[in-house]
């Protein structure tokens, strides 16, 4: 237990570790099980125990993590048309993102990100998400070095797609994997210090990979139309509460 304690950050207890490796299964879970909202509900709880300088950047990592594995669990099911220009985009966004000094105010961008997805649930299919993967890597690969959990965002891209779900859960992991890569070695190159928080980081790592193999068991259990109405109403009230939280600050 000593050397537990010795190995985490100052900021961190032994229980705030316990909580972040539990929610980290329960995020990949969820994710893998129905397409997306693991990221973001990480990143509201690690937002309530972490310090806010290394939230977005150890995020990041764990993220790239789930995703990287995710994809290669469901390789055989990746839609490559488009993934070049996402990556390309991604690339733009993270590194001008990265250069800004001045952080864009969090609430705006909430309620901005929200709005968007409800319009693109609840609106006419948005038919230009297929047409624009760049833009659409560049967009949310500057949102999320403010943001982090753009994935929601990224989904909306997928979703214009309409893949069948293996290939969509798949599809937004491989992007996913590139937007997190690239955020991360932008933070690396900004300086920030990844070595405190290397036995957090390998813990949920793990954690997160076991959550990924029983949310594949999930989603070999749903109907494509099931997983379509869970990926909306998912969607939904992720976008309604990032709405509340840009007004309301709460």
């Amino acid at each position: 237990m000593t050397l537990l304690i010795d190995l985490l950050p100052p900021d961190i207890s032994v229980w705030t570790f316990a909580v972040l490796v539990l929610l980290s299964f329960g995020a990949s879970f969820i994710t893998v099980a129905f397409g997306i909202g693991g990221g973001a509900l990480l990143l509201a709880v690690m937002a309530t125990v972490m310090p806010a300088a290394a939230l977005i950047p150890v995020h990041g990592v764990i993220q790239f993590s789930s995703n990287v594995f995710r994809a290669a669990l469901l390789l055989r099911y990746l839609h490559l048309p488009g993934l070049l220009a996402f990556a390309v985009g991604s690339l733009v966004g993270c590194v001008i993102g990265g250069a800004i000094v001045i952080e864009l105010p969090a609430r705006a961008v909430q309620a901005g990100v929200g709005l968007f997805i409800i319009w693109s649930v609840l609106g006419r299919k948005p038919v230009f998400l297929q047409r624009w993967p760049g833009l659409i890597g560049a967009i949310s690969s500057f949102l999320t070095m403010f943001f982090g959990a753009t994935g929601v965002f990224v989904a909306n891209y997928t979703k214009a797609l309409a893949l069948e779900r293996h290939s969509h859960v798949a599809t937004h992991a491989a992007l996913m994997t590139i937007q997190h890569l690239l955020k991360v070695i932008v933070f690396g190159f900004l300086g920030f210090a990844f070595g405190p928080w290397i036995m957090v980081m390998a813990c949920m790592m793990i954690s997160g990979v076991l959550g990924t193999i029983g949310g594949r068991r999930l989603l070999g259990r749903m109907s494509d139309h099931g997983f379509r109405r869970a990926l909306d109403i998912i969607l939904l009230l992720i976008s309604i509460r990032l709405v509340w939280a840009g007004v309301t600050g709460a």
